[in-house]
């Protein structure tokens, strides 16, 4: 049997990481900026994540949702402390797909309505609602396609009022996110976000955040919809709550009431996904990574800012869009082939994105720049 072949691949093969650094199978060491879609928030193989997932595998692995898991509530409790979301609930999934699929659920249970509001150049996922509310034709199966999904031009405030008055009866949510990643981070202004937390109130929908890519302090706060001063109904969470352990969940507002059999999960919450998550915490926590992201963010925009060939910079912390005035995938492939560097694409093609660990320092901030740097002066010179 052959692999499903939906990945063009790189013809590398990793075999150890620590921190920032990947070795491939030949020896050869790469500077991962990217972290496999910005899941590695705390560096590969931390020794404490190492620590915590070992202890508790020699313990105990798996069980389902049928039983007391005191792991679950320290989770939520840490979580809801160190993210200033104390009195919400938490339900644990397995991905941010999942997440989004949750909480689009229980906005439909709560409001009894079926339609959404999403924005262009999102992306929330690839699984039903999920991509269903996603902005991209090209992955979305006829058996996903729905007329209850409303897009709508992203920072839009006015053509946002204006669905508002025309479906606001109808809505049952509005989904955005933190800061929109595979569509080229790009960043909803602080009145767009607010129009938002507004309209909803008014016509009596959720808002929900997706923070699956901009949460767990990536852009310097825990969630990047701090940074305006909102609090949504719902936020979903993923990639970096992990640290490469497959783990997603849902921060539910405490106007949401549960009943049982509401939401289920199989592998959601197990003892291991939790274990994981509790070490990102402590890790974030204890090494002051939130901090690190603001600076290290700051510092690496200071210095792409006016480099020769670079159009625009936008991001928050270490959630960083890079735009060139041309496609950037040749400089993505000499990047990782002549300076091995990790660095990600989005549908922008002009947009090179740094996800990198929020462990980063200056001294691996500056080899991508040196490397960055020449590849652009290449170009100006030629």
């Amino acid at each position: 049997m052959n692999l499903f072949d939906v990945y063009p691949l790189f013809n590398i093969e990793p075999v150890r990481a620590a921190g920032l650094t990947v070795w491939d199978k030949e020896g050869k060491k790469y500077l991962d900026l990217y972290g496999g879609h910005a899941v590695i928030s705390i560096g590969h193989s931390h020794p404490h994540y190492v620590k915590r997932i070992a202890r508790q595998l020699y313990d105990i692995g798996f069980y389902s949702n049928a039983v007391q898991m005191p792991l679950q509530q320290e989770l939520a409790e840490k979580l809801g402390r160190l993210s200033g979301y104390k009195e919400y609930s938490l339900f644990l999934c397995n991905s941010g797909a999942e997440a989004n699929e949750n909480a689009l659920k229980l906005a439909s249970f709560q409001t009894g309505r079926k339609k959404v509001i999403s924005f262009s150049a999102s992306f929330h996922g690839r699984t039903s609602a999920a991509v269903a509310a996603t902005d991209d034709p090209s992955i979305v199966a006829p058996i996903n396609q729905t007329e209850n999904i409303i897009f709508v031009p992203f920072n839009d405030v006015v053509a946002f009022d204006e669905t508002l008055q025309q479906h606001g009866q109808e809505l049952a949510a509005v989904i955005v996110e933190g800061i929109q990643g595979v569509g080229g981070v790009n960043i909803p202004t602080t009145d767009f976000l607010k129009a938002l937390d507004s309209g909803c109130k008014k016509v009596g929908a959720l808002l929900i955040l997706d923070e699956v890519q901009s949460g767990y302090g990536r852009s310097g706060k825990f969630f990047a919809h701090q940074h305006a001063g909102i609090k949504p109904d719902l936020i979903t969470v993923a990639k970096g709550m992990g640290n490469g352990f497959p783990v997603g969940g849902v921060l539910i507002s405490p106007e949401i009431e549960a009943r049982h059999g509401m939401l289920g999960t199989t592998f959601g919450g197990n003892y291991l996904a939790c274990a994981a998550s509790i070490a990102v915490l402590e890790v974030i926590e204890k090494e002051e990574l939130l901090e690190n992201a603001t600076i290290m963010g700051h510092y690496l925009k200071e210095k792409l800012e006016g480099m020769p060939g670079v159009k625009a910079v936008r991001g928050q912390g270490l959630m960083i869009g890079i735009e060139l005035h041309e496609p950037c995938a040749g400089i993505r492939k000499e990047l990782l082939n002549q300076h091995c560097i990790f660095t990600g694409s989005s549908s922008n093609k002009n947009t090179l994105r740094l996800l990198p660990a929020l462990t980063i320092s200056k001294a691996e901030a500056d080899q991508f720049i040196k490397a960055f740097s020449s590849i652009l002066a290449k170009k100006v010179v030629a």
